[in-house]
């Protein structure tokens, strides 16, 4: 994908509708800025796998959403059920972790850094978090690294479509 970009930063939300407003008068229609919990998130690999499956799964006609950043958000969280995803990688109030991915946007990183702490680094995975978030096993992680395990889940949502 051409047009990507990945950002990381800090946020202290008070009202996820209002900050999704915000988010909303940013862009134009055809743009997409989908936030994510950085939380829940192995690195810019495992967002960049998950936005081209949701990307090819609208190409196939294969989506679970009818939206591309909540299709975003079910393929970086490996989840089909939407509220399962929420919960994932969903927005909530207070301090938290963000994952900002623009899609066929203009750089937006003034407006953004206008509501939000740039830092980058939350972008690279705490692997204890990641492996209570998506169940993983201390088994299944001693034949491959949490970003592999997570990346593959995404992947399986083809396979198991």
């Amino acid at each position: 994908m051409e047009n990507l970009k990945i950002y990381g930063f800090r946020a202290n939300i008070d009202s996820v509708g209002d900050t999704l407003s915000k988010i909303n008068e940013i862009k134009e229609d055809s743009q997409i800025i989908q936030l994510l919990n950085a939380d829940a998130i192995a690195s810019r690999n495992h967002v960049i796998h998950g936005v081209n499956q949701a990307v090819n799964a609208f190409e196939r006609g294969e989506n679970i959403a009818n939206d591309l950043g909540v299709e975003i958000l079910l393929r970086c969280s490996a989840q089909r059920q939407i509220s399962k995803a929420f919960k994932i990688l969903g927005l909530c109030e207070g301090e938290m972790n963000l994952c900002a991915v623009l899609i066929d946007c203009d750089d937006y990183i003034d407006e953004l850094e206008s509501l939000f702490v740039r830092d980058d680094g939350v972008l690279e995975g705490d692997e204890s978090k990641l492996k209570q978030i998506y169940k993983i096993t201390d088994a299944e992680a001693e034949n491959m690294s949490v970003e592999d395990i997570i990346v593959d889940r995404i992947t399986r949502l083809i396979v198991d479509y």
